[in-house]
């Protein structure tokens, strides 16, 4: 297995990007390649000890920075290293793309070298989302703001497809996002879209979540429209690092808290982790014709690992194919 890593995205590339890589090519035994300007990314290697590791360099002259517009971006600058990246795997080179760099440039890059799969009227952005039990899968996290109700219905196909193979759940739990639990709650796109999921013979639909059932573990597969999904992840994000931040700083200044915390440590830690994004790597694109994983651009050497690790499960878990069966038969 090989994959393609846009060495040059992301806030702290290419730094991270490589070391993150070299750890993740030890780490799973894949082969890698690193796509982007060949003299930095050579120079950054000779930083790590690479002996036997299948570690290649693919140069690629331009990049997508984070705050450009991001379709322009890539028709303008073909060289750049997303598609470059992109066009291993549409070559059957590499088995997946990662990138911790701009998300538009992702998805833009992502559909105009891969294109969609049959079937398919919009790809999503879909992220393993932290819960009191373990993890949900929340779609769509940013591809889409604006949504009609058959996207959202296939959103959750492909989504329960990911959290069965990929994610290991045994006939996964479909809920939708909206403001109350009732059938009639919710705008019109959500009680269309509730119609659709409960009359669909392919899901197991539990029916409407409100967020607070979100974190209690009440589903499985957590769809919505990428506005909403994408100013809850990110509301939820940063809740969760103001707690941990206020716990570390109130520890600090009262003696009996820093007992208590010091105890505590190994189930502070736990937490923490959980509720860090660095430990599932990203969102992976659901419904082009190619396996795609957009870390956080603020990874670090571990977010890009394990980044890079979600790809490599996608993939050991025939993740493409297994969509593609699944669209077939519902169309």
């Amino acid at each position: 297995m090989r994959i393609a890593l846009d060495a040059m995205g992301g806030d702290r590339a290419p730094q991270v990007t490589v070391a993150g890589a070299v750890a993740a090519s030890r780490d799973f035994n894949v082969g890698l390649f690193l796509v982007g300007k060949e003299e930095q990314l050579r120079a950054e290697l000779g930083h790590h000890d690479i002996d036997g590791l299948d570690i290649n360099v693919v140069n690629a002259t331009q990049e997508i920075a984070m705050h450009e517009h991001p379709a322009e971006a890539v028709r303008t600058r073909p060289d750049n290293s997303m598609s470059v990246a992109l066009q291993l795997v549409r070559d059957g080179k590499a088995d997946a793309f990662v990138t911790c760099g701009n998300t538009g440039g992702a998805l833009a890059a992502a559909l105009l070298t891969l294109g969609r799969l049959h079937g398919v009227k919009r790809p999503v952005l879909a992220t393993p989302f932290p819960h009191r039990h373990g993890y949900c899968l929340l779609l769509d996290i940013g591809a889409n703001a604006d949504c009609k109700p058959l996207y959202l219905q296939q959103f959750a196909i492909m989504g329960s497809v990911y959290s069965e193979n990929i994610m290991g759940v045994v006939r996964p739990r479909v809920a939708l996002i909206a403001n109350g639990e009732e059938a009639g709650k919710g705008n019109q796109l959500v009680q269309e879209t509730f119609t659709l999921l409960e009359n669909s013979g392919e899901l197991y639909f539990v029916g409407n979540v409100e967020p607070k059932e979100l974190f209690v573990g009440k589903a499985d597969v957590v769809v919505t429209d990428g506005f909403t999904g994408n100013v809850l992840l990110k509301t939820s994000e940063a809740v969760a690092s103001m707690l941990v931040d206020l716990i570390k700083e109130k520890g600090k200044h009262h003696p009996l808290a820093l007992g208590g915390l010091l105890l505590a440590k190994p189930v502070f830690k736990e937490v923490a982790a959980r509720l860090d994004y660095r430990e599932y790597g990203g969102a992976v694109l659901l419904g082009v014709d190619g396996i795609v994983l957009v870390g956080h651009g603020r990874s670090d050497e571990l977010g890009v690992r394990n980044a890079i690790r979600a790809a490599y499960r996608a993939v050991k878990g025939d993740l493409l194919a297994k969509i593609k069966d699944k669209m077939r038969l519902t169309r």
